[in-house]
């Protein structure tokens, strides 16, 4: 869902995010769940920022980091959907700093080279996780 800023910082001063970031001048969180589903895993798609508050509130948390197969196939997946060209040149430099706190935060790297091989290694990593 989307709010405005006002709304947005009145949630988040009501500790109303499980995790929540500032990315490219724009502010995103996953709402605090009422009630977290036992036996279930919980994916997030979040940014590094929000990756350390949730290794913070579970050290044990697993973090998947998806990345593309290099900054120039990055950059043909930005121009291809569109964005603009300052926002290409935005991502691309925050691309660099977001692999090494992923590394500092112990994420297992996941290449996005073809999507059904990387979601089926996704898969394969929380379930060897959870022992299944």
């Amino acid at each position: 869902m989307f709010v405005d800023r006002p709304t947005f910082e009145a949630h988040l001063a009501a500790d109303g995010f499980l995790e929540h970031a500032e990315f490219l001048d724009n502010l995103y969180g996953t709402p605090v769940p009422a009630a977290m589903p036992d036996g279930k895993d919980v994916v997030l798609e979040i940014e590094v920022q929000g990756a350390r508050q949730i290794h913070e509130l579970d050290p044990d948390a697993l973090l998947i980091f998806v990345t593309p197969p290099s900054p120039a196939e990055q950059e043909r997946r930005l121009r291809g959907r569109g964005d603009p060209e300052d926002v290409v040149r935005r991502r691309l430099a925050k691309a660099a700093e977001e692999a090494t706190v992923a590394a500092e935060l112990g994420a297992i790297e996941v290449v996005n080279d073809d999507l059904e091989r990387c979601v089926d290694e996704v898969a394969r990593i929380i379930g060897e996780r959870r022992g299944v």
